[in-house]
């Protein structure tokens, strides 16, 4: 019965590691974890779903201690906060890395198979996975240089002696791509002297050397252990940069596609109901290289979304917004993306290459200086440096135009959200968006790391006051926010597969046509992008002729009975036939 299984993994690790003869015992070895996986794990009927994902599904991205208050343990706290505030809003919570960590907010891994004792246990992420579907990042390119699997290098104690990628610093890596502007060897002093080892993000974050099947074995367990812990959604953290090859760029290499599709097919067998994200933050095509033949990834993050939406909101103008999501290419079969304007991460800028031009870029990153923000650099292979990362509150970098700042941030906020809700795919909403938490400099002060600016820890009292308070654009963009997610979660035009259609009116809108799979429903969603009013005659728009409703409006109303629709400054409508 498992004979296919087993020879579907051969083949998978035969275009990994061609020269290897024991592909045999290392498939059976990969089974043999997938079998104990589903002998150890008490797997429930209710774990199977009709469809992988539907137009219920919105995910809140969070820290394990975003939220915390004196002598309350944070997971607990989070969870508290998740259950009282956003049980009817979201049902899934993305908790990003909450194993001990040395480094990186949690990205600099030192032990994959504990949480962080600061923050809680694993029956704290149990009691929020019995409430929520959880993602769970799998930081799978580097660990910390605390982990004992890199004190046990240094050491030379086997098997870890190779479980990092050792180079000799004369080596000419001057091609390899790079998100950071440090050197990409660090040096290590260990039981048989100095070595150099590979180190992409940090010299505290040391990349793990795939070339040793060892390494592959290692992070299938993990993979399978997060699963067995409630993870309905995996995240491949920084998977472009995977495998490495002197004289390549280090990137999307073919090895690297084959360790996600191997890790798929593992899923795909264990663990069918879980989806596969990749994160890669690099121009659009490269992104979309992580489908695969559907064979892939499931999901891909929506990386040129975020600049994207946000210059058309700074310039007042959507015709850069339009012409991406018009020209997005179609999905492949059983596969999706992940819809975002603002993560834990800054505002990627490298998405947009060859998209918007390098002038736009510029004026965008000085109007995110002036609204306090800062620009992350990466080292280029000429020695030049370039931008890679706006970091800003996505609150703050909406608190004006490229002419100034206005008395229109709230309001030009929750234009980028209902952007963001309409498109398709699934959307993911951070936390410090839901909340519209302002830049936090003392935070960078304190860390000395620009990303730290949009990585507040709120205190839970203070919090919950600002949310009480009606007239804090905490509380305004808090309320309107999860309205505004619940009424799209009832929408059948809104499902991840619901066909999208881009509508080119003019630049000062964007206008998204959504129809449901079963054709049941079509919607349209309009975003006015600019600061003025506008009056929209109904019939040059091409709309259904009668009984159309907006969906968000908090009066009902019959739309087309006025045969002109009039957007107020940064308003989206959604408008759909009434029943």
């Amino acid at each position: 019965m498992n004979d296919p299984i087993l020879s579907g993994f051969k083949q998978r690790l035969e275009r990994i590691y061609s020269e290897r003869n024991d592909l045999q015992e290392l498939a059976q070895n990969i089974l043999r974890l997938c079998q104990q996986f589903s002998d150890n794990t008490a797997r429930q009927e209710s774990t199977a779903r009709a469809e992988r994902w539907s137009e219920q599904d919105v995910i809140l991205i969070t820290y394990g201690h975003s939220i915390q208050h004196s002598g309350e343990i944070p997971l607990q706290t989070l969870g508290d906060f998740l259950r009282a505030h956003l049980q009817d809003t979201v049902n899934n919570v993305h908790i990003l890395p909450f194993f001990p960590y040395s480094s990186d907010d949690g990205f600099s891994v030192i032990d994959y198979r504990q949480v962080n004792p600061d923050w809680g246990s694993w029956e704290d992420i149990s009691a929020i996975a019995r409430d929520f579907d959880l993602m769970m990042d799998l930081v799978i390119n580097h660990c910390s240089r605390e982990n004992l699997w890199f004190v046990d290098y240094i050491a030379n104690r086997e098997p870890y002696s190779d479980y990092f990628i050792e180079t000799d610093p004369a080596t000419d890596v001057s091609a390899v791509t790079r998100p950071r502007n440090t050197p990409l060897l660090t040096p290590v002093h260990t039981h048989r002297g100095v070595r150099h080892v590979w180190a992409t993000f940090s010299e505290d974050q040391i990349d793990l050397n795939f070339e040793n099947p060892a390494v592959l074995l290692e992070f299938i367990q993990i993979l399978l252990l997060y699963v067995e812990r409630g993870a309905r959604f995996i995240r491949l953290d920084a998977i472009a940069f995977l495998w490495k090859k002197i004289g390549t760029r280090c990137v999307h290499l073919p090895q690297t596609h084959e360790v996600v599709k191997l890790l798929r097919d593992v899923l795909d067998y264990a663990a069918p109901e879980v989806v596969l994200i990749t994160e890669t933050n690099v121009p659009v095509a490269e992104n979309l290289s992580y489908f695969g033949q559907s064979d892939e990834a499931h999901v891909v993050y929506q990386f040129g979304l975020p600049p994207l939406v946000l210059h058309a909101l700074n310039r007042g103008n959507a015709s850069f917004l339009t012409d991406w999501a018009d020209k997005i290419p179609p999905l492949p079969p059983g596969c999706t993306y992940l819809n975002f304007t603002a993560s834990h991460d800054g505002i990627g800028v490298r998405p947009v290459e060859g998209i918007l031009p390098e002038r736009e870029v510029q004026d965008l990153i000085d109007s995110m200086h002036r609204f306090g923000g800062f620009v992350s650099m990466k080292a280029n292979p000429d020695g030049s440096q370039s931008p890679y990362e706006i970091n800003i509150s996505l609150f703050d970098a909406c608190m004006g135009t490229r002419r100034g700042s206005d008395h229109f941030q709230v309001q030009r906020f929750l234009c980028s959200q209902a952007i963001m809700l309409a498109l398709r795919g699934i959307p993911a909403l951070y936390i410090h968006s839901l909340v519209a938490t302002p830049n936090d400099l003392d935070h960078v002060e304190q860390t000395g790391r620009t990303r730290s600016i949009n990585r507040k820890i709120w205190d839970k009292h203070e919090l919950e006051c600002l949310l009480n308070n009606p007239v804090t654009p905490q509380a305004e963009v808090f309320t309107e926010l999860r309205r505004m997610i619940r009424i799209r979660r009832e929408q059948k035009a809104f499902h991840p597969d619901a066909r999208q259609d881009i509508v080119r009116i003019n630049s000062d809108l964007f206008i998204v046509k959504r129809t449901s799979v079963d054709s049941s429903q079509t919607l349209y969603a309009l975003s006015n992008v600019t600061e003025r009013i506008l009056q929209l005659p109904l019939a040059s728009l091409g709309f259904l002729p009668g009984g159309l409703t907006d969906l968000l409006s908090h009066h009902e109303a019959d739309i087309a009975a006025t045969e002109i629709l009039t957007l107020a400054p940064y308003q989206t409508v959604w408008l759909t036939q009434s029943l």
